[in-house]
């Protein structure tokens, strides 16, 4: 429990969820939510990790987080703090009801031996001043399929696709999706309830198009990909030129990956394919005749915090050796600034308090945005971020921390 202007930060109390749901919904704009989403979202709510703020009998402000387990560089998982529901009423800007609850949320995190917080932001410029630093970028296109070819690998043919209904696989789709976690940082393991995520379908967020579909890939009689999607029918003077749009795909191979490219890019009456959220080093890419009909957009997606120096560095690889000390800033989270010895190759790491000389200096912004290895310190020290204090080390840590695949945030929350 704690105060702020006369406002009490408790945790929150099951008969005040309806209550408190409805606040966060007010904070981003939206109107009640659908049904179905209404009902997901109270069964992952980990209550014990939800906050709320009251002025007298108004609630004003709303935060939680969800238990994860998230893919760092060399495949090994880390406990990793999902921040989400973060909202604060606008009768209470500018109070400090952000900053009470995030500062209360990453105490309780690193009491609980959490050493990474990770979350979507909806206003990127509210969390920097909190620690966290963009770590994942995501792919988004919108691919002409009348003038936009595909180059198909060998066997693509063999694969067999075959119609069905969402939920009669979602076991299967789940075994696939679980495979790739370790493949690839920044991926999180389903927790459960989390698997009907992929099964809501409002028909009030279509928008016109049809209910959810689902077509899975078999090789040798296993499901080794799917892709979940809608169709959305319009016509034009010219005649059909209809949407399909992509909710997740997956695939445990280049071979069914393709296929799967390949039956989205034939669906009858359809010449748009519309993908929201993919790796940057995503397939499609160099399966398509012409990138630019693609229209490619990038965007930042996930934000990483480091709530334990020495813990986060020291649970993943690095893909060269390494031997840096670097002196951390973190005004937000005392206990971790100092200097830090990170000692690594591709077989482990460790990372301890040192009184050596610092090679590099930076905040832990800095270091939660190259965790994943998809932002490169090079490149945040060309924007005055990072500083080097000994010739060479700039490099050697910037390779070491990079990734050989770009990491990626699929799972929503």
């Amino acid at each position: 429990m704690g105060t702020v202007h006369g406002t009490e930060l408790r945790v929150l109390r099951e008969d005040e969820w309806d209550r408190w749901y409805d606040t966060l919904y007010r904070g981003f704009g939206a109107g009640p939510a659908p049904a179905e989403e209404r009902e997901l979202a109270r069964a992952v709510t980990e209550f014990d990790r939800s906050l709320a703020v009251w002025d007298g009998a108004a609630l004003v402000g709303t935060a939680g987080a969800f238990s994860f387990r998230m893919t760092v560089p060399g495949g090994a998982a880390v406990r990793a703090a999902g921040v989400t529901m973060v909202s604060v009423a606008a009768t209470h800007r500018r109070r400090g009801v952000l900053t009470s609850m995030m500062r209360r949320q990453l105490d309780d995190v690193r009491a609980l031996g959490e050493p990474v917080a990770v979350l979507t932001a909806s206003e990127p410029a509210i969390y920097g001043r909190f620690g966290y630093g963009a770590a994942t970028f995501r792919l988004s296109a919108e691919i002409d399929t009348n003038r936009v070819t595909l180059a198909l690998p060998a066997g693509t043919e063999e694969v067999r696709l075959r119609y069905v209904a969402p939920a009669d696989v979602l076991d299967a789709c789940e075994a696939v999706y679980a495979a790739l976690v370790p493949r690839r940082p920044g991926m999180l393991a389903r927790q459960p309830h989390w698997e009907r995520d992929a099964l809501v379908d409002p028909e009030s967020e279509r928008d016109g198009a049809s209910p959810l579909q689902c077509v899975v890939a078999e090789r040798d009689g296993e499901i080794t990909g799917y892709v979940r999607f809608r169709t959305k029918g319009q016509w034009s003077p010219s005649g059909a030129d209809g949407t399909v749009q992509v909710k997740d795909m997956a695939g445990l191979d280049p071979v069914t990956e393709a296929a799967l490219w390949r039956f989205l890019f034939g669906i009858d009456l359809m010449t748009t394919v519309s993908v929201g959220s993919r790796p940057v080093d995503d397939a499609w890419r160099h399966l398509v005749s012409d990138t630019r009909r693609c229209r490619p957009r990038l965007r930042d997606d996930a934000y990483v915090r480091l709530v334990d120096v020495g813990a986060a560095l020291s649970a993943r690889t690095y893909q060269a050796p390494v031997d840096v000390v670097f002196e951390v800033e973190d005004d937000f989270c005392p206990w971790n600034s100092g200097r830090w010895r990170l000692t690594g190759d591709p077989k482990g790491a460790s990372c301890e308090r040192t009184t050596d000389a610092a090679d590099l200096a930076l905040s832990v912004r800095e270091l939660g945005s190259a965790y994943l290895g998809g932002m490169t310190l090079l490149s945040l020290a060309s924007a005055g971020r990072v500083r080097e204090l000994r010739p060479g080390a700039l490099t050697e840590a910037s390779v070491a921390f990079g990734s050989p695949v770009a990491p990626w945030l699929p799972h929503g929350f």
